[in-house]
């Protein structure tokens, strides 16, 4: 059976929303003020970017859990080109994972972002049908 996320947002004030995710948690939205906004929150689209290292990080992390590896400050990082055009649509999208583990546990960190990226994701995975997305890997 399908799960079914819901979301509602309401106008608060101005270019601000606040968006209540599955009736628990809110997230005020906000245009930048060179576009009306009062910069009370993160504009929608580099809120779908934080959406995109939540859900890849979470992947990554649980994967890692599972192969029993050690690893600290961990952090994504995420570039992504936005066009000029309108829409304006991201054209590229690069993340960069950081993390602190060990020499010989670095093959397990690769495979978990490969299954990350190539199965689990599926921000990661909606993204990809409408612009390139690359990744890598910085050892701390």
């Amino acid at each position: 059976m399908n799960s079914i996320h819901q979301v509602r947002t309401n106008l608060t004030e101005g270019m601000s929303f606040d968006s209540v995710i599955e009736d628990t948690h809110h997230i005020i939205m906000d245009a930048h003020t060179v576009n009306g906004g009062q910069h009370k929150g993160p504009a929608p689209k580099p809120l779908l970017l934080s959406s995109l290292t939540g859900c890849t990080g979470m992947d990554v992390v649980s994967l890692l859990n599972k192969m029993h590896v050690s690893f600290s400050n961990f952090s994504i990082d995420v570039k992504a080109v936005l066009g000029e055009e309108h829409p304006k649509m991201y054209e590229q999208i690069h993340i960069i994972y950081r993390i602190k583990i060990l020499d010989t546990d670095r093959d397990k960190m690769q495979k978990a972002v490969h299954l990350s990226q190539d199965k689990y994701c599926g921000v990661s995975a909606m993204l990809k049908k409408v612009c390139p997305v690359t990744w890598e890997i910085q050892y701390l």
